[in-house]
């Protein structure tokens, strides 16, 4: 009987001692969503642009960075470098794009080469078929959802506003 009284005494004295360290530890914190950025200013652009012109590794195509954010929707801006570029295609959202600096081809529809996931989008390393576009400084263009898109020729740097428009299914 005293053994039993022992055992649960001690396994009490251990499920407290649990107890208070488990009150102890902070709380887990919920995964918070990117703060609301609703402005930014043409010198803040320009930084930026900058920026990825000096951070941007060679072979790298696409440095992108966060202009905008008012959930669900954000606004990147992206310096494309006139390196070989992947193709996509984003399965929830469609994506409007504005020429800031630059100039280039986009190939819209057709079909992906060498398709692979990526989350919610699917890449590849070209488009087959579909319909090509010279853009430059100042044009703006959207690809809706579950459409290929890829820029295929870079005349030496492409600056894009790139916003992400989630769609209803």
């Amino acid at each position: 009987m005293r053994a039993r009284l022992l055992t649960l005494a001690l396994m009490l004295v251990t499920a407290a001692a649990v107890g208070l360290m488990t009150a102890q530890q902070p709380a887990k914190q919920a995964k918070q969503p990117p703060a609301n950025k609703t402005y930014v200013s043409a010198s803040e652009v320009t930084s930026m642009m900058a920026k990825a012109k000096n951070e941007r590794k060679q072979d790298q195509a696409n440095f992108s960075q966060a202009l905008l954010q008012l959930a669900p929707y954000s606004a990147n801006m992206e310096y494309r470098a006139a390196v070989p570029q992947a193709a996509a295609v984003h399965e929830k959202e469609a994506e409007m794009f504005y020429v800031i600096d630059g100039s280039g081809t986009v190939v819209t529809g057709g079909k992906l080469v060498g398709e692979t996931r990526n989350g919610d989008n699917l890449t590849g390393t070209a488009i087959d078929g579909g319909e090509t576009k010279a853009v430059a400084k100042g044009d703006f263009f959207i690809v809706p959802e579950n459409t290929p898109h890829w820029f295929s020729k870079i005349n030496g740097t492409l600056v894009l506003m790139s916003v992400h428009v989630p769609r209803p299914r």
